[in-house]
């Protein structure tokens, strides 16, 4: 399992480039809202031996520190990225930390993206959305349209609602990008007509600018999942290709 550091990378990333990543989360365990059976951090009872959040003033400390240094080595920076150890908008200082990283964005690396890679179930939070709305690519997941499908690959808390989540994101009025992993298992298979007709029509209804579709690369918590091909994927798809969306791929 992936344990990450506040501030680490900068790492490749199959849909970002070179991404810096911040982790507000604890840097030896998780915390999370979901417990998706593809989580590259593992499961969530397997990193409860630390409940340490970050505050803001160690976020801004960690990252000023970074970028002097990246600057100095002239070290490319593509996105600074909220993912790490869990949901990222479970830190009750996110909303400060965000305005701090913008800040901290301009004044070292201008022309480098903020991404925020959430699972959208606190986009309903005000505060949440409205820090959400100052970086650049607010990355929001949905995986599965329906309340059924989401408890067997994310296995949300308790009080998960999809169609709250989906109307939470029409405020972004399509200015987000939405996430979805593909994948199957015993129980799951995203290529199913009821998983992917459903997810077909929640991007027509929310128009995201961007589908970002992947699927598995590094090992799952969950033994015996099994990954989509590019091709395979693109043919899932296809139907809003043909319509004019913009989807990313990403086997």
């Amino acid at each position: 399992m992936i344990r990450e550091e506040t501030v680490f990378g900068p790492i490749f990333s199959r849909r970002l480039g070179s991404s810096l990543g911040i982790n507000l989360l604890p840097e030896k365990g998780k915390i999370c809202n979901f417990d998706c059976i593809y989580c590259e951090c593992g499961w969530n009872k397997d990193g409860r031996d630390d409940t340490v959040l970050p505050t803001a003033e160690k976020v801004r400390n960690d990252l000023e520190r970074m970028l002097k240094r990246l600057v100095a080595e002239g070290t490319p920076v593509d996105s600074i990225t909220f993912s790490g150890d869990g949901e990222p908008t479970l830190n009750p200082d996110f909303v400060q930390i965000i305005g701090d990283t913008v800040r901290l964005r301009n004044e070292y690396y201008p022309k480098a993206k903020v991404s925020v890679l959430s699972n959208a179930t606190r986009v309903h939070i005000p505060s949440v959305f409205e820090a959400l709305r100052k970086v650049d690519n607010p990355i929001m997941k949905i995986d599965a349209p329906t309340n059924e499908l989401v408890e067997l690959i994310n296995q949300p808390a308790p009080g998960y609602d999809v169609k709250r989540v989906v109307e939470a994101l029409k405020a972004f009025n399509g200015d987000f990008v939405l996430q979805t992993c593909m994948l199957r298992s015993d129980d799951f298979d995203s290529s199913k007509p009821e998983v992917i007709d459903g997810m077909l029509d929640i991007v027509r209804l929310l128009r995201p600018r961007e589908w970002m579709v992947y699927t598995i690369d590094r090992p799952t918590p969950m033994q015996g999942l099994r990954k989509f091909s590019p091709d395979e994927m693109r043919a899932l798809v296809q139907p809003l290709i043909d319509e004019g969306f913009c989807i990313q791929i990403k086997g």
